[in-house]
């Protein structure tokens, strides 16, 4: 165990092993602010010598304790699609003994399934797709702003706006002193002043979509997170989670040193690949929409007839069984 003072971290050669936050968040034991917290409270040992900084250098995780537990070997990385439903706290508990979405989980997730930590939040109120996983350090590279993952949601809203004031957004937008960065927002279906309206963002910051659509003199009913990055929720049923393929896990980590690529990963089936051309066939009576090249986004017409406000996904399911592989189609580009 090597432990370098400030005065000579300036002048150490290159050091072997790696710092005990960064293995205990790769081990999946917290997130690595959260191991940092822990380390501070005197909760992390090696052998009966308490770990006092977490900068402290090791090249394994060998007689290292947490609580009194010895840490296991670090696990593959794994990364789960989870439907939450609205009125779950994304946290692992609540002092005013609201439900979380562990409650949920604990029937979504497949026996022997490793502690598993979200990948950013959604509101008590807020729906849709939530990332989890048990490499505290993927989870924190994926909810750094630096990253630039999109984020897309629907929202269902009442109140008068134009397809011209959501285009404003892409320039950024100040609330109350808060600065937004761009957002791509288009309108979706209209019905009077009730409308579907969806948004792509990549900060993600607290309350942002709701924060932004208000500020626009709109009423938000209904919120639901359908993509993060290439991993999408399609017709996941609310409540059920989907393991990603390892493999696609690897790819997409790697993508995470340049800017995030565009990639279309369907959880339920076969991934896209990252420079395909297939497009989802036209159903009966629906139009070809041609594929852009580049550019910002087309505007979008809302079509009537398009699908049911209040029940954007389907929720077919291949099987009865909780926990089970949903259907799903191959996505092409997105539109």
């Amino acid at each position: 165990m090597t432990k370098p003072s400030s005065q000579d971290a300036a002048t150490s050669p290159a050091r072997s092993g790696e710092r005990i936050a960064k293995l205990l968040a790769r081990a999946g034991i917290a997130s690595r602010r959260e191991v940092e917290r822990m380390i501070a409270e005197g909760r992390v040992k090696i052998g009966e010598e308490v770990i006092t900084t977490p900068a402290t250098v090791l090249e394994s995780l060998k007689g290292v304790t947490v609580d009194g537990k010895p840490v296991k070997k670090p696990e593959a990385s794994r990364l789960f699609v989870f439907h939450k439903p609205a009125g779950l706290i994304t946290a692992e508990r609540d002092p005013s003994g609201r439900p979380t979405i562990y409650t949920a989980l604990r029937n979504a997730l497949p026996p022997g399934t490793p502690r598993l930590m979200p990948v950013g939040r959604l509101d008590l109120n807020t729906e849709g797709l939530l990332l989890l996983t048990n490499d505290g350090e993927l989870k924190r590279a994926m909810e750094l702003p630096s990253s630039g993952i999109p984020r897309t949601y629907r929202a269902r809203t009442y109140g008068d706006i134009t397809q011209n004031q959501l285009e404003d957004l892409i320039e950024g937008v100040t609330i109350d002193g808060m600065h937004y960065g761009k957002i791509d927002a288009n309108m979706e279906r209209r019905t009077g002043r009730n409308q579907w309206i969806e948004l792509t963002l990549t900060e993600g910051k607290n309350r942002e979509v709701r924060r932004v659509l208000e500020h626009l003199g709109l009423e938000v009913s209904r919120l639901l997170r359908t993509s993060y990055g290439p991993f999408q929720l399609l017709d996941l049923p609310r409540g059920q989670a989907v393991e990603i393929r390892q493999v696609e896990v690897e790819r997409f980590r790697k993508t995470l040193k340049e800017a995030p690529a565009p990639l279309k990963i369907n959880p339920h089936t076969e991934p896209a690949k990252p420079k395909s051309t297939w497009t989802k066939p036209a159903a009966p009576g629906e139009a070809k929409v041609p594929a852009r090249s580049s550019g910002r986004p087309a505007k979008r017409t809302p079509e009537r007839g398009s699908g049911p406000a209040d029940k954007p996904f389907s929720g077919k399911r291949t099987s009865g069984k909780p926990g089970s592989r949903p259907s799903g189609h191959r996505p092409g580009p997105r539109k």
